[in-house]
């Protein structure tokens, strides 16, 4: 089986989210379960990618961490489509990717690759003051009040096909000074259902946010780019009036990481449906032939 590793949402080596791909050979299924999670931890990376080729520019994609089964990842994705450009079995078009949380349309032009996410959805609110201030405490942080063009931004769960705490700080030094108590996070992302926190502040002039995501469930202390939770992002900039309809947005992750990520997304609204799409770049750091 052909094996890629990628970094995603950069345009550099070393720079965004690196991923493992694994391209299963025309008519081979996937492995069990449990090789999966066996391959993800011996490539040592947040998420890896399982790609099957259904045909007709429609692909099957699994993506497991080093300890289990997800749903859905959003650098993973990028990286998947980048290995398949690279590797001579797409080229540019119109692509799907079916997943568990959904089937996704992708789009693929030159070396930029654009994601439908699934469906946008607040999924709660953290709104009592001991509970939003029991979240700060685990992120190392005081909590205080962050305003936008004079209403307070709340703490909400937002899921785009992966549901994070999306957990607003007020300044860049703020965003930095995060220090969270590991498991102490896991355990109260366990209790609230999320895969993590996705802090972020509107402080700097070079995006709309500049962000950090958090997520030791699943044995991920920090990631340098998560396309799933800056699509969360969004939705909630959309509900709570930082991004508008039709905004074209720009994330900034990694920097505390020194793997500098740039994250795009857009939204589009009509009526009762919202469309968000997440995309970037990457960059083949190595590929070769896995043996499973």
């Amino acid at each position: 089986m052909k094996f890629y590793i990628i970094d995603a949402f950069t345009d550099s080596i070393f720079g965004g989210n690196p991923a493992g791909v694994v391209i299963l050979p025309d008519g081979v299924d996937f492995p069990s379960d449990e090789i999966c999670i066996k391959t993800a931890a011996e490539m040592r990376y947040s998420e890896t990618a399982f790609i099957k080729d259904l045909g007709n520019d429609e692909f099957n994609i699994r993506y497991f961490t080093p300890v289990a089964e997800v749903e859905l990842c959003g650098h993973a994705t990028i990286g998947s489509f980048v290995a398949l450009r690279s590797g001579g079995y797409i080229g540019d078009g119109e692509f799907t990717d079916h997943t568990i949380s959904g089937s996704l349309k992708i789009n693929v032009s030159g070396d930029q690759i654009l994601m439908d996410m699934a469906e946008p959805v607040k999924t709660g609110e953290i709104s009592e003051r001991s509970m939003v201030e029991e979240l700060y405490n685990i992120m190392g942080l005081e909590y205080e009040q962050v305003e936008h063009r004079g209403e307070i931004l709340p703490v909400q769960m937002i899921s785009t096909g992966l549901p994070d705490i999306m957990m607003p700080v007020s300044s860049l030094e703020s965003l930095e000074g995060i220090a969270p108590d590991f498991d102490a996070l896991a355990k109260i992302s366990s209790r609230y259902e999320v895969v993590g926190v996705h802090a972020f502040t509107l402080e700097g002039d070079d995006a709309t946010c500049h962000v950090r995501n958090f997520a030791p469930l699943y044995d991920i202390d920090e990631e340098a780019a998560t396309g799933t939770s800056n699509g969360a992002l969004t939705y909630y900039g959309y509900l709570n009036g930082f991004i508008k309809n039709g905004d074209s947005c720009t994330f900034i992750q990694g920097e505390k990481m020194d793997r500098p990520s740039k994250i795009t997304s857009r939204i589009t609204v009509e009526g009762d449906d919202c469309l968000i799409r997440v995309g970037g770049g990457g960059v083949v750091l190595a590929e070769g032939e896995i043996n499973i």
